[in-house]
């Protein structure tokens, strides 16, 4: 039976916890914010199941909680991801709902809230019965009962023929589990790992290896791949289903767009909110995961690929730039973000839709879409609850977009208590944004990107 290390997976994550029990990142009420930045999660036990591009940091999470939830309380992230929030919430004992678009991040998070009901005992037979129906397959001239999915196309083959045949064989395995739980976490696996033995990479968009100066993948040992993710996970299980107490809590993936939460949601049952919204200069998630919503089976064409970019945050700049004109749906008094919408909509008009004027209209976009999430925000928060919103600028056509500041003006004009605007990560990763000929026009040298924390409450 596969071995698990109970102890490891207690290892990655306690150094984070203090001895007596605090976390190290103090309350949030007398410190600025820890580093929103992601890339801790990569060791921790449960976040490190899936890389996400743009994740969120479990750290912040945590000193979040600390600082503005010491009761059991309900927490929500409108926009979910992988589900860090919702575990964090989870771990320390809270009600918690998330809601995700991304068929693929809403299987993530549902497997990892679903932790607790997993039959490790099962799981571990399970792993050892992939390993050896894989040993005997590949060994013998079997012919895969599977095949790729015939609508996913791509500019050059996806996988090399050696390691299509090695996925295809773990594919017929997976498809063959017949309890669902273990069949998702096998899933799980695969997709978070089909990428790195593929001839695309994440740059950190999804693209061709060739293209960032990689050679292409011939062979790989796609077995080994997928059993150490499914063995980092079975000692993850191990460590939540003996550290840590659901006691009956309240916990849902919600796969819709957090714009229809009364359908879903009582009003104010919300404690506190926790999230981080598609940024203004965005990646492309549903490019991006593209992979894995057609080898899951989420997605069998691109019209399924165009319902996620209709229901996206913000929009996509390619959907939008190709309208004559988007105009702002609400007005913004003591602010100059019309001004500037008219002077980034001037710019570059001989490039038509890639000039100012597409990307006014992108922004235009995005902050209708503020204007209903803060709408959101005051039908599911309870009086007194505290919404925190991780928000970066962007940088447009050579415009600096003050898109917290923007945002945080937004809310207050709709009844919020903007509490404070704190910037923990002054400069951020970005320069294929800013500098992009498409994205922008030359930026200047004082213009930067940060990540900023938003801080609002209900009156």
């Amino acid at each position: 039976m596969a071995k698990i290390n109970r102890k490891r997976a207690e290892q990655l994550l306690f150094p984070i916890i203090s001895e007596n029990g605090d976390s190290q990142v103090g309350g949030e009420k007398e410190k600025g914010f820890g580093d929103p930045n992601f890339s801790r999660n990569k060791t921790l036990p449960i976040h490190r199941w899936v890389p996400w591009i743009a994740g969120f940091s479990s750290d912040f999470v945590q000193s979040a909680l600390d600082g503005f939830l010491r009761n059991k309380g309900t927490v929500l992230d409108p926009f979910c991801g992988v589900g860090t929030t919702v575990f964090e919430a989870i771990r320390n004992g809270h009600n918690a709902i998330g809601f995700e678009i991304n068929p693929y991040a809403v299987l993530a998070s549902r497997v990892k809230t679903n932790a607790y009901c997993i039959d490790l005992g099962v799981f571990a037979s399970t792993i050892d019965d992939f390993q050896q129906f894989y040993t005997e397959k590949i060994s013998t001239n079997y012919k895969p009962i599977s095949t790729p999915p015939q609508g996913f196309k791509t500019r050059t083959s996806f996988y090399s023929p050696r390691v299509l045949y090695k996925v295809l064989i773990a594919q017929d395995f997976v498809h063959a589990i017949d309890d669902e739980n273990i069949r998702d976490l096998f899933r799980l696996a695969f997709a978070s790992t089909m990428v790195s033995y593929s001839n695309y990479s994440y740059e950190p968009s999804l693209g061709r290896r060739v293209s960032a100066g990689r050679e292409e993948i011939h062979d790989f040992p796609v077995a080994r791949a997928i059993t150490d993710k499914l063995t980092d996970m079975a000692e993850d299980i191990a460590w939540v289903q003996e550290y840590i107490e659901r006691n009956n809590l309240d916990i849902r993936i919600i796969g819709d767009s957090f714009f229809h939460c009364r359908e879903h949601l009582l009003p104010a049952s919300v404690d506190l909110i926790i999230t981080s919204p598609p940024y203004l200069n965005n990646y492309h998630y549903n490019r991006n995961t593209r992979p894995q919503l057609y080898w899951l089976g989420y997605a069998h064409s691109p019209d399924d690929l165009k319902k996620l970019e209709n229901l996206n945050f913000g929009k996509f700049w390619q959907t939008v730039r190709d309208f004559d004109r988007i105009d702002l749906a609400f007005t913004l008094p003591q602010t100059d973000i019309e001004e500037r919408l008219q002077m980034l909509r001037k710019l570059n008009k001989e490039k038509g839709p890639y000039g100012g004027n597409g990307w006014a209209n992108y922004a235009a976009a995005y902050f209708n879409d503020c204007h209903k999430f803060t709408e959101g925000i005051q039908y599911v928060l309870k009086r007194g609850g505290t919404a925190l919103v991780v928000i970066g600028n962007s940088i447009l056509q050579g415009v600096m977009i003050p898109t917290d500041e923007y945002f945080g003006k937004i809310a207050e004009a709709m009844g919020m208590e903007l509490l404070k605007i704190d910037v923990p990560r002054a400069t951020r990763v970005g320069n294929s944004i800013i500098q992009s000929d498409v994205r922008v026009g030359k930026a200047e040298v004082s213009h930067q990107l940060y990540e900023a924390v938003v801080v609002l409450r209900k009156p």
